[in-house]
């Protein structure tokens, strides 16, 4: 294998060596597309229960997730798929610690590069460092709030089931937010409108029925206890005695429930329009009984930590999921593929318009978001920073930057800058290194692999540098310096320093972005190499920026650094792997070797023929059901620098079950992990760039194949770093 030492700095950040080939192809938009027509042909449609086919409103803080009957009546018949989730950013909740475990007691020290160095991991061995593991690991956990649905009686006055919703034609308006549905019960029709406000964490809805003058239609407020698993459905109704529910307050047109589990309480408060009353049927089930003779009943239903006095009407809420929804489709970026010959241009605006909803309703806040957003619980509901990139940064490239920003300054926050800043001390590092799986506060979960990632440092330097590209102005320079420094600071710290070879090498003791490598094994990944490099460079490019001097130690972990590993003429993924391409573990997971010219910009060292051979060696050899969501669209981006559009989209369309995306938009993995959000983003980011392009390239969408079959019309997308 090949060791040498490098001496190249970026005279230029973010001027690169991408490759273009010169193609004639289709061009940027010359009339201005129809957006209210392209988003509307995408309209979602159910006309039968499907448990992948759930749909949801929200504002991106807050989510609500319907079955057929446009509420979550049935909820136990989606467990299995996509769960009908009541989520919100603020809801956490944590067991009780009644062992006094402690945080430093899931920590395992090891002996790397010359030192000992600590980190924070799920143990195997039985005793107090297991158990302050697991209990860490699980608590914080995001919290299920309730299930808002309806009690419809048949004429025999018992319950109706799943199986008596009959006739259904269910359709998400995706230009409005707005779900409609339409059912029959025994040949009597139930019409549902439900829309989620977009100022505060509430449900509401419209309803139409004969069902409402006989009494046989109800509205139920049902609380579920969190399970602790790595996957809460939120329906488990079977801990009756450990958490507490009651009303509190009613009065004419307005109630108020509060729920009580361990130290975490919140309410749910309920207005509508006429008579209707709140009873108690059960511990943590209560019913909502209209008293009119119209047929039409509307309310509204808020989750939050404090109580609130009044709150919208349905038809307030309607209004502000059209004016939120119609806002964000005219702003923004839009891509037409109309008129195109290729019959899977339709399916990749398909999944590009649902891609776009999904994101905004469930992960536009305030906060990192989890795998499945604000649906149901993934890994107990906490982000992974390494996941921050492939959810959000196609916010910017969809000119839609305010809503990156949003999440960006969670950083700055004073607790979890605080906690990463700890992390790096702890372990012998300046400035801060950013956590991998997390919660609100930033607090560090216990993990065997996530602790030993470092992939997601970088990411705060990118997110900050498309904020700059978007406003170029000294307000952006000034907000996000000090942790683009302090990101920075860890980063060259980290390079350990080998006075045999005299070069910087990045490990041992991490595991890349491919996580099928041994922590205390490897260095010297591909990605990382290039993103330490590009991430160096951009923070010194920051520091001219703000009228400081360069970097000493930067420029010198630049100079120094370890060179992208090769060997017979291909990259690897990583110095150490010598085995890489011949056992068979290693063809699995994410190819990110392909990243390194892909979402990444390519270093100046690398050659886009060794980059290229190397592409074609994944494509034909990575075992691709062994996959993530996001890989397919990575490929998608390595393909487009390469300058084969062909394989783009190809790449886009492989038929693997975790590149399938579902009726409702969602990225479909496997019956564990039924939606996957990162994928849906790292479309739209793979998109853009096949749209738009990157720096440094110059012809027009270079992702776009150019055999005549394929037409495109965008506006509004921002080219890639």
């Amino acid at each position: 294998m090949m060791i040498k030492t490098k001496y190249s700095l970026y005279k230029k950040v973010l001027v690169l060596a991408g490759v273009c080939f010169m193609m004639h192809g289709g061009t940027q938009a010359q009339g201005k597309i129809d957006r209210e027509a392209l988003v509307k042909r995408h309209n979602v449609i159910n006309e039968k229960y499907d448990s992948l086919g759930s749909l949801t409103v929200g504002n991106g803080r807050f989510a609500f997730t319907v079955d057929v009957t446009g509420l979550q009546s049935f909820p136990e018949a989606y467990a299995g798929g996509v769960n009908l989730g009541t989520e919100s950013e603020w809801g956490w909740h944590s067991f009780p610690n009644v062992n006094n475990y402690k945080r430093e007691d899931a920590l395992k020290t090891y002996q790397l590069n010359g030192r000992e160095v600590s980190y924070s991991v799920q143990w195997n061995e039985e005793g107090i460092h297991k158990k302050s593991g697991d209990y860490y690991r699980i608590n914080e956990h995001r919290l299920q709030l309730g299930n808002l649905g309806f009690e419809i009686l048949k004429k025999d006055n018992t319950p109706a089931t799943l199986k008596d919703i009959q006739k259904v034609v269910q359709q998400l308006n995706v230009w409005t937010g707005e779900i409609v549905s339409t059912f029959f019960v025994e040949g009597e029709k139930v019409t549902v409108s439900t829309v989620s406000n977009q100022e505060d964490d509430i449900i509401s809805a419209a309803v139409t029925s004969s069902l409402l003058k006989a009494g046989r239609l109800k509205v139920f407020v049902r609380y579920p206890y969190p399970t602790g698993a790595f996957l809460d459905g939120g329906t488990n109704y079977t801990a009756e005695d450990k958490h507490a529910s009651s009303i509190v307050t009613q009065k004419n047109e307005f109630a108020r429930l509060k729920h009580s589990l361990d130290t975490t309480s919140y309410f749910t408060e309920l207005s509508w329009k006429g008579k209707a009353s709140l009873t108690q049927k059960g511990n943590h089930y209560f019913l909502l009984t209209p008293q009119n003779t119209t047929g039409q009943f509307s309310f509204s239903c808020r989750f939050g930590k404090a109580e609130k006095q009044t709150i919208p009407t349905y038809l307030q809420s309607l209004q502000s999921s059209y004016a939120a929804w119609t806002n964000y489709w005219k702003k923004g970026a839009a891509v037409d593929f109309s008129g195109s010959a290729d019959k899977r241009a339709f399916e990749l605006e398909r999944r590009i318009i649902l891609s776009q909803y999904l994101l905004r309703v469930q992960e536009s806040g305030n906060y990192p978001p989890q795998e499945t957003g604000l649906t149901f619980n993934s890994w107990y509901g906490k982000p992974h920073l390494e996941m921050h990139w492939w959810h959000s940064a196609q916010y910017a490239f969809w000119n839609r930057t305010e809503l990156l920003q949003k999440s960006m300054d969670w950083y700055s926050d004073p607790v979890v800058y605080g906690n990463a800043k700890a992390i790096a001390k702890r372990q012998g590092y300046d400035g801060v290194r950013w956590q991998k799986m997390t919660d609100n506060p930033g607090t560090e979960s216990p993990s065997s692999v996530g602790a030993f990632l470092i992939w997601q440092q970088p990411h705060y330097i990118y997110f900050a540098e498309l904020c700059y590209r978007k406003f170029h102005d000294k307000a952006t320079l000034e907000k996000y310096r000090d942790n683009v420094f302090a990101t920075a600071d860890f980063m060259a710290s980290y390079a350990h320093w080998d006075s045999t070879s005299n070069r910087y090498i990045l490990g041992k003791g991490l595991i890349p972005a491919q996580e099928t490598f041994k922590a205390t094994e490897t260095f010297n990944p591909i990605f990382e190499l290039t993103y330490w490099q590009w991430a160096l460079a951009t923070a010194q490019a920051w520091r001219v920026r703000c009228g400081l001097p360069r970097n000493k130690k930067y420029d010198d972990v630049m100079q120094h650094l370890s060179t992208i590993p090769q060997t017979n003429g291909l990259y690897y993924p990583a110095e150490s792997a010598t085995d890489a391409y011949t056992n068979p573990k290693y063809k699995t997971d994410h190819p990110i070797v392909v990243g390194a010219m892909g979402m990444l910009p390519p270093v100046k060292e690398m050659d886009t023929a060794v980059m290229r051979k190397t592409f074609d060696w994944v494509w034909n050899n990575w075992a691709w059901p062994e996959t993530w969501g996001w890989d397919f669209p990575l490929v998608a981006m390595s393909a487009t620098r390469l300058g084969m559009p062909d394989k783009a989209i190809d790449a886009l369309f492989m038929p693997v079950t975790t590149n399938t995306y579902l009726s409702n938009g969602h990225n479909f993995q496997d019956g564990r992990l039924r939606i996957y959000l990162p994928g849906n983003g790292a479309l739209l980011s793979a998109v853009a760039m096949m749209c738009a392009g990157y720096d440094g390239c110059n012809i027009a969408e270079p992702g776009i194949p150019k055999n005549g079959k394929w037409k495109v019309k965008w506006e509004g997308l921002q080219k890639m770093p």
